[in-house]
């Protein structure tokens, strides 16, 4: 093959291609559980996240709720994904060997958004959130009925596989995937760029600016217990229960329950099965959906 414009742009939309194919493949279950917020600069504040709105009885002057009640922000990553191409094989025409690769390139990178947001549900065990506390903590701050502070968890502890129990029907999902640049595919493959000039290298990548973080912690249920139907009950029990600041009732109905695949089974037995192991009606039989995530693997 001729080292001219022609086929270098031949080749650019050939790469670009299987880039688009392997993106379209791509997994998007964090759209299940993550609420994806476009940003314009390097570090977005959410301070909102300290105060859930509540409707009060009007008396009075108008009460306006304070939405700046944390400090709570998410700083974007930089991220690439980057190929060469040899220009001997270009030269030699080749390129077989290259179209399946650009495929895998674009499957990576769009299961980025998969990666970043399960390893963040998977890290809320030891990673704090909006309050200063875990995200999956026993003891988040509260303003009880009577107006004194109180506690209360969103996880029951536990040292086994993690699984989690999730209202996703809110506004806001309990994971936030910010995201301020979308992966796009760039090359540099003129026969003047540096890196062809000096390394004989094509070079073709994708890059993005993102990060994630955490939505409200009254929203999610997470467990290193066994899963097994009384622990089930347990945090469905927890989340239809949970209450705000001043003892308001959330109205939370938890709808996906969210496990790695070494707990697809038990999950299905949970959510499934007509009957318990002891040949009783199942109580849970549909009351969630079942959502198996290779990314908690």
């Amino acid at each position: 093959m001729l080292i001219n414009a022609a086929n270098l742009e031949a080749l650019r939309v050939g790469f670009k291609t299987s880039f688009q194919g392997g993106l379209g493949q791509a997994s998007s279950q964090y759209l299940r559980i993550a609420t994806v917020v476009n940003s314009t600069q390097k570090e977005q504040k959410y301070g909102w996240l300290g105060k859930i709105p509540n409707v009060r009885e009007w008396i009075g002057p108008r009460v306006v709720q304070n939405l700046q009640a944390s400090d709570y922000a998410i700083k974007e990553k930089a991220l690439e994904l980057t190929l060469g191409v040899d220009r001997d094989d270009i030269e030699t025409d080749n390129l077989g060997i290259y179209a399946p690769l650009f495929t895998e390139m674009g499957s990576s990178t769009g299961s980025t958004w998969d990666r970043l947001v399960f390893a963040a549900l998977k890290a809320g065990f030891t990673t704090n959130c909006y309050d200063g506390q875990y995200f999956f903590d026993t003891d988040h701050p509260v303003i009880l009925e009577d107006g004194s502070m109180g506690t209360v968890a969103n996880t029951d502890g536990g040292s086994g596989t993690p699984w989690f129990l999730l209202d996703i029907n809110r506004a806001v999902k309990p994971i936030i995937l910010q995201k301020r640049k979308d992966f796009e595919f760039v090359a540099k493959d003129k026969p003047t760029d540096d890196n062809v000039f000096t390394n004989r290298e094509f070079v073709y990548g994708a890059d993005a600016r993102a990060n994630v973080g955490y939505g409200f912690w009254q929203f999610a249920w997470g467990s290193k217990q066994t899963l097994s139907a009384a622990n089930y009950g347990a945090a469905r029990a927890a989340l239809t229960g949970m209450k705000g600041d001043h003892g308001r009732p959330l109205g939370l109905m938890p709808n996906l329950l969210v496990v790695p695949p070494s707990l697809e089974s038990a999950a299905r037995k949970i959510l499934n099965s007509e009957y318990g192991p002891g040949g009783e009606t199942n109580e849970w039989k549909g009351t969630a959906e079942l959502l198996v995530s290779p990314w908690l693997a």
